[in-house]
């Protein structure tokens, strides 16, 4: 809403330009935190926000990270000057091998790569360059996924559509690839983007199988659409890099498909607070790779001109010595395997209780969320008995550890058994 200036109000201490605005919601993950902090109760567990916690429910850093920040904090050629625009150089090779395995100097020519505020920025940043370079019409993204993907795109690329294709199969809490594939097949149109998430699907955590990620990779090729890659996962799903990074490197290997891909080692390296990110392009030719990079480079020096330093220190600094990453692996190790140690163990619990319903998914299902099956009304009744997760149904499984998984597990048998509507009995 604008004014002219013999429209503008008569300024008092009771008025302000700003009142016409309406009242923004609130994140509903930070809000449930809030009401989670306030439970006087003894017992209560948290399965909201998708941060790693160890088994005392505590946050978790790395023993690598502590032990190359004592390195770092010791070196007396550290200094705090500004990064170049594209980001720590070390930083930006490290990470763009990581994803893509130590790709042939052929590859790398056609990769452009820049550093970025975690993931999110990632986002931001390349639908922001698609907007305004390849000005797609439409942007095909799954139902449901991360929340933040819808506000990034409103805000960074409104003119874009965002269209959903079925992903979710709420009557077996598995993939409705099926509906995925036909939809896509019958609707999207050449030009258009789709949004995939590269493993530990946030929020369902479902993945396609390798040959069903074969089958999406001959859709994108047929119907000429552009894959953009969220890549938040990488080692932190299965433990390993190579495979969670598998789905990018077979698109990028077919040798016919540009994309883009947005990378966070926000949980690989448990450095949230840090914002430690990437974006990636892949272009035909090395020509096209560094028009685009100049464009991505112009946008980053237009919304935070340097990327910060100290995570990307980090990360480089783990990633370029072979003995480090390799107790890095070890820390991925441990994490990834308590996350499914602790799935199992609610997977056990509900079946000890033969709680009504299939509870297969949780098993099956890969990374730090579950998609429950829980229904909203589910969900509220939980509260009541000191457990919150999203009315989804999302859970964080890093919220759960040996002393609150019966808990759990109880109060989840309490509100299915109270409502009379078990999630899954059709799988």
């Amino acid at each position: 809403m604008g004014y002219t200036r013999e429209e503008l109000p008569v300024r008092t201490k009771s008025t302000s330009l700003f009142n016409h605005l309406d009242t923004m919601p609130g994140d509903p993950i930070f809000g449930l935190m809030s009401l989670y902090a306030k439970d006087p109760a003894e017992e209560k567990a948290s399965l909201t926000i998708g941060v790693y916690r160890d088994e005392q429910g505590k946050p978790w850093v790395l023993p690598t990270v502590r032990k190359v920040e004592k390195m770092i904090a010791e070196d007396v050629a550290t200094n705090h000057e500004y990064l170049p625009m594209e980001g720590l150089h070390a930083f930006v090779e490290s990470a763009r091998d990581l994803l893509f395995g130590n790709p042939s100097p052929a590859l790398t020519s056609r990769i452009g790569s820049l550093q970025t505020i975690s993931g999110t920025g990632a986002v931001h940043l390349g639908a922001r360059f698609l907007n305004d370079s390849l000005q797609p019409k439409r942007i095909w993204v799954s139902d449901p996924t991360w929340g933040n993907h819808h506000a990034i795109f409103d805000i960074a690329a409104p003119a874009v559509e965002q269209k959903m294709y079925p992903y979710y199969d709420a009557a077996t809490c598995s993939l409705n690839f099926s509906g995925m594939m036909e939809t896509l097949e019958e609707q999207a149109q050449p030009g258009d983007v789709i949004l995939l998430h590269a493993c530990a699907h946030n929020p369902t955590g479902i993945d396609p199988t390798k040959e069903q990620w074969k089958l999406i990779a001959d859709l994108c090729e047929r119907k000429h659409l552009f894959p953009f890659f969220d890549s938040a996962y990488q080692g932190f799903a299965s433990g390993d890099v190579d495979e969670d990074a598998w789905a990018v490197r077979h698109f990028v290997d077919r040798g016919t498909l540009e994309l883009v891909v947005a990378q966070s080692f926000s949980k690989n390296f448990g450095l949230y607070g840090q914002r430690v990110g990437a974006f990636h392009i892949v272009t035909a030719d090395e020509q096209a790779r560094d028009k685009a990079l100049s464009h991505l480079i112009y946008l980053q020096r237009a919304e935070i001109s340097n990327p910060p330093v100290y995570g990307a220190r980090i990360v480089a600094f783990i990633l370029q010595n072979a003995e480090l990453k390799a107790e890095w692996e070890q820390d991925l190790l441990i994490m990834s395997g308590r996350i499914k140690t602790m799935r199992a163990a609610l997977f056990g619990a509900l079946q000890e209780l033969k709680t009504p319903g299939n509870w297969q998914h949780i098993v099956d299902q890969n990374g730090m969320f579950s998609y429950t099956g829980l229904s909203e009304k589910q969900v509220l009744a939980l509260r009541k008995e000191h457990i919150y997760l999203l009315t989804s149904g999302r859970a964080s499984i890093s919220g759960l550890n040996r002393d609150n998984v019966k808990m759990v597990a109880k109060a989840i048998d309490k509100v299915v058994r109270a409502s009379g509507d078990a999630p899954a009995v059709a799988a």
